[in-house]
């Protein structure tokens, strides 16, 4: 009986064990249009740089859930969930872009401590879906401050908008990485002046 009895004290708590519930049908990521060929060599000695700087978020975006907005209201995409937080993935995305389209060097901000060059940094204000309208759209406020010149902002708002319907687990992803790519190449554009 002693040896049996570590189990039947374990019994009980067998189904208090989980992974944190029922795991999303759809794990999304975003994938750019634009990336630099593998085995590409850039240098700050012979390219100009740009620090993309993660984009701060509303609460409505600091999940890992796909939000619809319809009106004043905000539901979730049900069983689709991103794999890493959105403006992570979007400031991925940008960095890929911009170095493919403007020969630029992307640093990270850990790796422009000695020189920045160019900062880029704003708000990701939209990144889900409007209910109504039946669109992804992906709404960027870039703040952009060229060189050294720490005293020049320059402002500039960014949107795409992808038409979709139904909006589901299976609609979503590519709906929204190809909104997202619209933006990140227009604000490639913008950097690259």
């Amino acid at each position: 009986m002693k040896r049996y009895l570590p189990l039947l004290l374990a019994l009980p708590l067998a189904g208090c064990l989980g992974l944190g519930g029922k795991p999303p049908k759809a794990l999304l990521t975003l994938t750019p249009t634009a990336t630099l060929p593998v085995g590409a060599t850039q240098s700050s000695a012979s390219a100009k740089t740009v620090t993309i700087i993660v984009p701060v978020v509303p609460q409505a975006l600091a999940v890992a859930r796909i939000p619809v907005t319809t009106g004043d209201t905000v539901a979730y995409v049900t069983d689709a969930a991103w794999v890493e937080p959105p403006q992570r993935l979007f400031a991925r995305l940008m960095s890929d872009t911009i170095a493919a389209k403007t020969g630029r060097v992307v640093l990270s901000t850990a790796q422009s401590y000695s020189d920045p060059g160019a900062r880029l940094s704003g708000e990701l204000r939209n990144f889900g879906f409007d209910g109504s309208t039946h669109e992804a759209v992906v709404t960027f406020d870039g703040a952009l401050i060229r060189g050294g010149d720490a005293n020049r902002v320059e402002k500039k708002r960014f949107e795409a908008r992808v038409p979709v319907n139904p909006i589901n687990y299976t609609t979503v992803g590519p709906a929204l990485n190809q909104a997202a790519n619209q933006v990140a190449g227009e604000v490639a554009d913008w950097v690259g002046n």
